[in-house]
């Protein structure tokens, strides 16, 4: 049996912007929200330090840290948990670096700390992303559902699940 190999995942430059940009924009607002609010009006406090610091901290648990690739399947790295992603059923994978490519969010988040949700595009129809930067792109077709990951090798990573899965 094979052991489990871990995959990082590493920040792309449209992540980092974003996640920087509106990490700095939400905690701006709750700053400024405590600043010049009225300390007692409980919606100026909800919706000017609570809302936006609770969106910092449910978009960051989850992060897509890394995944680790075992035989039987592939844990997505959370901040504190594994989403598992069974292999059982994969009919194809690939790297493809512009998988993502004209892509539109239709449910999920489109950059802050990942890009984690239901997508859409062209080439891939719907599929599910798991992902940090869209230049790595490994695509996972089952026989219901598309998932597309970025690991930082994204070729080692193929490599090795069709090695496991016996895929030629």
């Amino acid at each position: 049996m094979l052991a489990a190999t871990s995959y990082p995942a590493p920040w792309g430059v449209s992540l980092k912007a974003i996640s920087g940009g509106i990490t700095l924009l939400l905690i701006g607002i709750a700053v400024i929200g405590l600043l010049t609010g009225p300390k007692s009006n409980w919606i100026w406090i909800l919706s000017m330090v609570v809302i936006p610091l609770g969106i910092l901290l449910i978009t960051a648990l989850f992060t897509v840290r890394g995944y680790v690739l075992t035989p039987d399947a592939l844990l997505v790295k959370r901040l504190v948990w594994n989403t598992e992603i069974p292999l059982q059923g994969l009919q194809t994978i690939e790297a493809d670096s512009n998988a993502m490519e004209g892509s539109f969010k239709t449910m999920g988040n489109g950059g802050l700390f990942s890009f984690s949700g239901s997508f859409r595009n062209k080439r891939l129809g719907a599929y599910r992303a798991l992902a940090t930067d869209m230049r790595r792109c490994v695509v996972l077709k089952f026989d219901q559902k598309v998932i597309v990951i970025t690991p930082d090798k994204p070729q080692a990573f193929v490599n090795q699940v069709k090695a496991i899965k016996g895929m030629t």
